[in-house]
Formats: structure tokens, C-alpha cells, sequence
């Protein structure tokens, strides 16, 4: 029950993600999902579909979608994509309890990702000082998959990050998971996903669930020492190509 932020630019997979994970929200929770147009094919038995309306006196907005669907109690809230004021509505959402929700962005990775995050909020026209606005990011994800549309074609998934920390007006980042390349082969090396041995914070919550599975238990046994991770950790440097995979990152 992880709040889930799926990153990535056109036609990268976004909600092709999005359905598969929203597939497997257990049969009996109730699910309220938002989208200016629908595309998520939601096959459980307590879904909730509520779509904006443009171009008519009786127009409804994504943000007064998202205020709806709260007092609607859902189990999970599923934001298609937020692409302006409606951003601040869902962080405030899930700073209040909600559990499990996932949304899409336009991004070119996981600190994009925050950062456009950040700029849709002031959209919302109230003025919020950068730091509450941050604060509000971390507080209310957990997650950023990075998904992207690679030359050859294919959509894969480059990275997933989790969001560790909260410090000096910056958000941290800390990769689980990154993508493997052949060397020399560049986008069309990618192979599969590496996980980076940084113990998530979210396994704790995983485990109390009973939802590990025999693969993550493998990766993260359920008594091991949980990974220092930090808000505190002096954040790592970039190289010209990016961030740099397995290190702490923040946001800045």
C-alpha cells in the first residue's frame, strides 16, 4: 500500500503501468479513479469512475474530482494524470490517511519528476512557500518508477526510487532498482532491472501485510537490518549524464 508516482515521457508506458499495477488491487477494496478521459480498464467490483468535464457551462475540474472522490472513502485513489492545480488535492489527500494511491507525470526521471511536481502544485494559485510544498511531496509518496520509450521501441521500466528523507528544504532520493545495460549499447542495452541492495523502508510495511512473495524475501529478508537511509545523508554527486544509480539524490 505504497503512494506510487510512475514518471516518464510520452507514449512511455505510463499508463500501461498504471493498469497493471492497479490489476492488482485486491477484488473487495473500493477504488475511485479520476482521468480527464478514461483509459484505465479497472476490472475489480467496487470502482468508482469519475471523468472531468471540458467545454460546457457545466464544466468539472480535476481538482473538484479529487476533492469528491475523499469524501467518497476509497480504499484506493487512482489519479490518471495530474498535469496542474489538482497536484496540491491529491498531496493533501494522501497527507491524510489514503493509502495505496498511484498517478502518472510527465517527467524525464524520478528528480523530474519531484521538481515538475512542485511547479503543477503553484498551478492550484495558492501560495505555498517552496518548503511546505516539498514537504508535502514527502510526505504523501513513496515511490517513483521511472518508466521510458527506448530506440528500439520497447517501454521498460529504468529505475525505481524511494523517497527517504526531508531535510534543509530538500527531498531525498535513494535508488532501489536500476537498469542494467551492455556496455557500449547504450538505450538499447537495457536489459533488467538490478536492485541496488538498499533495504526500502516501505518493507517493513510489506512485511506486516503478508505481501513480500518468496522474491523480495530473497532480496530483503524479513529480519535484516533495515538500510540507513536518511534525510540527512550529504547528497551524491552527478556526473553530466545524470544521476547517479544506487546513491543518494536530492532534490534541490
Amino acid at each position: 500500500r505504497a503512494n506510487v508516482l510512475i514518471a516518464g515521457g510520452s507514449s512511455s508506458g505510463k499508463t500501461t503501468l498504471l493498469n497493471g499495477l492497479a490489476s492488482c488491487i485486491a477484488g473487495d477494496e473500493r477504488i475511485v479513479s479520476i482521468e480527464e478521459a478514461a483509459e484505465l480498464r479497472l476490472q475489480q467490483d467496487h470502482v468508482c469512475r469519475l471523468e472531468s468535464l471540458t467545454g460546457s457551462d457545466k464544466a468539472v475540474t480535476l481538482r473538484q474530482l479529487v476533492r469528491h472522490a475523499v469524501r467518497m472513502r476509497p480504499d484506493r485513489l487512482i489519479v490518471g494524470e495530474v498535469r496542474g492545480g489538482e497536484a496540491l488535492d491529491m498531496l493533501q489527500a494522501l497527507n491524510t490517511g489514503h493509502e495505496g494511491a498511484m498517478t502518472t507525470i510527465h517527467a524525464n526521471s524520478p528528480r523530474d519528476a519531484l521538481s515538475r511536481l512542485e511547479t503543477l502544485v503553484l498551478m492550484a494559485g495558492i501560495e505555498l512557500p517552496v518548503r511546505a510544498i516539498r514537504q508535502q511531496i514527502y510526505g504523501a509518496l513513496n515511490l517513483v518508477v521511472h518508466v521510458s520509450r527506448t530506440p528500439d521501441g520497447s517501454r521498460k521500466v529504468l529505475s525505481i526510487a524511494e523517497i527517504t528523507g526531508f531535510d534543509d528544504q530538500t527531498i531525498a532520493l535513494q535508488d532501489l532498482f536500476v537498469s542494467e545495460s551492455s556496455a557500449g549499447n547504450g538505450a538499447r542495452g537495457w536489459t533488467r532491472l538490478r536492485p541496488t541492495g538498499i533495504r526500502p523502508r516501505i518493507m517493513d510495511k510489506i512485511h506486516r501485510l503478508g505481501a513480500a512473495g518468496p522474491e523480495l524475501d530473497r532480496l530483503y529478508p524479513k529480519n535484516s537490518a533495515a538500510s540507513p537511509i536518511s534525510g540527512r545523508r550529504t547528497a551524491a554527486s552527478s556526473d553530466s549524464s545524470g544521476d547517479v544509480p544506487g546513491r543518494d539524490r536530492r532534490l534541490s
